[in-house]
């Protein structure tokens, strides 16, 4: 009886430390991620790229939605995608000078389910771009930065479901 109870307490700490290994993961995980949002839910992208008109997507029956019109959902896909990008480190913004590093105004703002994300320029270094979220600034790779709409021209997968 004695080794039954000695075996279920070992079975039970056991479970607790594999229960507080996951969670400080998964902690760790979202600290290293642009934002904390799930790309596969996000429902409301907004975007604006320098020199280019805002632009607003919807998530309506599992499809990308424009007061505009037709959608790239590809486009509108790797525009959520961006709330996952993984980061190399965080820093507070007031360590910066916004101008110096592309923030003021930023190269591209997009705002995902209301998390604002700002994209700067380049790093000194070359292979990593500035971002700003919520008072902070992250290194993320160079590529992290919303791409401009197709041209009329190029073929893309559209829907027009309102």
């Amino acid at each position: 009886m004695n080794a039954r109870l000695a075996g279920l307490a070992l079975l039970a700490l056991l479970v607790a430390a594999v229960a507080w290994q996951w969670h400080a993961d998964d902690a760790q995980t979202r600290e290293y991620t642009l934002t904390a949002l799930d790309p596969d839910a996000v429902q409301s992208i907004e975007v604006e790229l320098k020199g280019l008109p805002a632009q607003r997507f919807d998530r309506r029956d599992g499809h990308w939605t424009s007061p505009a019109g037709p959608v790239d959902e590809g486009r509108a896909q790797e525009l959520a995608a961006l709330a996952a990008t993984p980061v190399s480190a965080w820093t507070p913004a007031s360590g910066f000078e916004a101008a110096k590093i592309g923030l003021a105004p930023p190269l591209a703002t997009l705002v995902l389910d209301g998390t604002r994300i700002e994209f700067g320029e380049m790093t000194a270094l070359g292979k990593q771009r500035y971002a700003r979220v919520a008072g902070r600034v992250a290194f993320v790779p160079a590529q992290a930065l919303p791409r401009a709409p197709r041209t009329a021209s190029l073929p893309t997968t559209t829907s027009t479901a309102r």
